[in-house]
């Protein structure tokens, strides 16, 4: 079941799951229902209270398909399509295996994440390889930004930790 949001083409997926005695069986993407192609899938594993992100690609954006297989994790989107009237604005949700849903994340959209759980295992659909050449991180606590991550005594990455404020990403890549 698909449910829109306020951001042009961002929506949540509430996937189904069948359950019985010896577990569960979730369906997690039908590219005929988002008529898109996502030829590239990866997975990240992260421990609790890690942040991911806010990445984006510059040239060839992707869009992405999220889904937590296991564990659960605060996803943030923040909207950096030039003419959209929801630019600089952010969607957040909680994804997680226990509420069986994902989010996609059109191109133009930097993304990230705050763990939740002890265990948080995410896989990514992607609609575009990824361009680690043209990849940017935009510092997930820019203050202009201003995302209220759920989470304190976060443990970052030094490429998020270096990355650009969005003020700086409007000036190099929106001329």
């Amino acid at each position: 079941m698909m449910q829109k949001t306020i951001f042009k083409d961002l929506f949540i997926y509430k996937n189904k799951s069948f359950v019985d005695k010896r577990g569960h069986f979730k369906e997690l993407l039908k590219e005929k229902e988002l008529k898109i192609r996502f030829p590239f899938t990866v997975m990240s594993f992260s421990k609790k209270n890690i942040i991911r992100g806010l990445h984006i690609q510059t040239k060839n954006p992707q869009g992405k398909y999220i889904s937590v297989i296991k564990g659960k994790i605060f996803d943030v989107a923040v909207d950096l399509r030039k003419n959209s009237k929801t630019f600089g604005k952010f969607y957040t949700c909680y994804l997680s295996e226990k509420n069986s849903k994902s989010i996609y994340v059109p191109p133009g959209f930097a993304h990230g994440f705050c763990t939740i759980d002890k265990e948080n295992y995410v896989v990514y659909s992607c609609t575009k390889y990824r361009n680690a050449k043209s990849e940017v991180a935009i510092k997930y606590d820019d203050k202009k930004i201003n995302i209220k991550w759920p989470k304190k005594n976060l443990t970052v990455s030094k490429k998020d930790q270096n990355g650009i404020t969005f003020s700086e990403y409007k000036m190099k890549y929106l001329k």
